[in-house]
């Protein structure tokens, strides 16, 4: 069956004839959208736009302890600022969302606040100091607040929750370069603290084995070949002064020590008897005198003396009193040398104690000066980090590091944010034109009814007699293009009003970025 081609004269008659179907729905979507459009309170937005400045001082010369990304510090930041006890102060300040109290909850209001905070990054293709690459890095951010019908509010939350974002970055910078010198000063105290011990130890240490420790080993080794020289020095003085005491006393033995003076004057007297009797004979009484003396001494000599039975004899025999004197002589030298030589043999056995020691001692002093040292050198390291963490909180506290600085200040808003009423109308109209549409055309389709020769000449059980063209007066011809031309006026007014809300409602993103671009540029 061959279909039917409408043409514009088919459409202007059923709109004609299909009139209050479009017209109805039409200006129910209209008045409905404009009921809305009136109804919804103004969304005023204040936004403000901070750069993140990088570092004065280049960091080859100062290195800072604040380690972290600016976009992880800033999302640190922003759930800080976040947190329900700081919204919650904000909302009391400025008794923000009063209409909602009696509605919603605490936490159901801080979570609306929440969703009004806008934080967005503004990123660049940049390339990498480190690796030569290119990467994407954030070099500022926009912090906005949306609200309703009071701007001037709107812009005192928006100034409030920015001034929040900077301090909160000081504040974050200079806790962590703070507790980087403080985390480096107390370990580098406990190091301290170990290296005064192990010092003390070391010191303890050696006066323990004063004469054992490995520095003095070349000193004993030199004093044991001392002492085993000395020694041997001392043992030949012995055997030679041990021969000399034997060859004494063999002739102190054979030497008498009294000299024997009554033998002596006996002898002389006999010598003189025997001169006499050699005049005299033995009647004469000097002769006879001369023999009783004689018989006299010789019974005395052969009497024991009471005194020498109590009473030691005093020598009196140079010979004797000389070899006498020799002997004490070599004999005390013996017993100096002796001695001597035992305390030779003591320092000896010391020595070679305190040799025998040495390579124990040297281990446990060199484990205790390997652990002094590496304390030291960990000391001096954490000295140079502690040095570099304070010339680091310097920099923030002066701030030279890197800092959030404030561009583009919230400004209250002239007009509101939201909702675009235009385009909200533009948008009813295009519904209500499209639902009125719809509505004629289900009614024309579901519509039985024969209103033109071609559903009579396809129609087998409607014969046609004959056809009465058209007459068209020049009234209704004049009535006709009029419409037409109406129709087409209104079809591109709705044209042109449409381009004109999406013009406006992209103008508006690409204001805010020409103005970030030309503060950062």
């Amino acid at each position: 069956m061959e279909e039917k081609s409408f043409s514009v004269n088919d459409l202007l008659e059923v709109l004609k004839r299909r009139k209050w179907s479009f017209v109805a729905p039409f200006l129910l979507a209209l008045i409905i959208t404009a009921t809305v459009t009136i109804m919804l309170p103004p969304i005023y937005k204040s936004t403000a736009t901070i750069l993140i400045e990088e570092q004065e001082i280049p960091q080859n010369y100062v290195m800072t302890t604040v380690t972290s990304f600016a976009e992880q510090r800033l999302q640190m930041i922003n759930q800080r600022i976040m947190s329900a006890t700081r919204l919650q102060e904000i909302i009391d300040r400025f008794n923000l969302y009063a209409d909602l109290k009696d509605k919603e909850s605490r936490e159901e209001i801080i979570d609306r606040m929440r969703e009004d905070i806008h934080l967005q990054p503004v990123d660049v293709d940049v390339i990498d100091q480190r690796t030569g690459r290119p990467t994407t890095a954030t070099i500022a951010f926009t912090l906005s607040y949306e609200g309703k019908n009071d701007p001037a509010k709107v812009q005192q939350v928006a100034n409030i929750l920015t001034s929040f974002y900077l301090e909160e970055n000081l504040k974050v910078r200079k806790k962590q370069v703070t507790e980087a010198s403080e985390f480096f000063a107390e370990e580098m105290n406990k190091v301290k603290n170990t290296l005064v011990e192990l010092e003390g130890g070391i010191a303890d240490f050696k006066k323990r084995h004063m004469e054992a420790l490995p520095e003095l080993l070349p000193m004993m080794t030199q004093k044991q070949m001392n002492v085993d020289l000395s020694l041997e020095r001392l043992g030949e003085q012995l055997h030679s002064l041990r021969e000399r005491e034997s060859t004494l006393l063999a002739d102190l033995v054979v030497t008498p020590s009294l000299h024997d003076y009554q033998k002596d004057e006996i002898e002389d007297m006999k010598i003189r008897l025997a001169q006499l009797q050699t005049v005299y004979t033995d009647t004469y009484p000097e002769v006879q005198k001369l023999k009783n003396t004689i018989a006299d001494l010789e019974q005395q000599k052969a009497k024991p003396s009471r005194a020498g039975l109590y009473a030691a004899e005093t020598p009196d025999n140079p010979a004797f009193i000389s070899l006498s004197s020799q002997l004490a002589s070599v004999q005390s030298e013996i017993k100096s040398l002796q001695a001597q030589y035992a305390q030779l043999e003591a320092a000896k056995i010391v020595t070679d104690k305190n040799i025998a020691a040495v390579p124990a001692n040297e281990r446990d002093y060199q484990s205790l000066d390997n652990e002094r040292r590496n304390n030291q050198r960990k000391y001096d390291d954490l000295m140079g980090k502690l040095q570099e963490a304070k010339v680091a909180q310097g920099l923030e506290n002066d701030q030279k590091g890197e800092r959030f600085t404030l561009i583009d200040p919230p400004i209250t808003p002239e007009k509101p944010y939201k909702p675009n009423r235009l385009l909200i109308l533009l948008v009813g109209l295009v519904l209500g034109v499209g639902a009125g549409i719809g509505i004629v055309a289900l009614n024309e389709v579901s519509d039985d009814s024969i209103r033109d020769t071609f559903r009579i000449h396809h129609n087998p059980l409607l014969p046609v007699l004959a056809v009465i063209p058209e007459i068209v007066s020049p009234s209704e011809a004049l009535l006709l293009s009029r419409r037409k031309k109406a129709v087409l006026g209104v079809s591109v007014v709705v044209l042109i009003m449409g381009a004109t809300a999406i013009q406006l409602f992209v103008m508006d993103y690409q204001v805010m970025w020409i103005k970030l671009m030309r503060h950062l540029g």
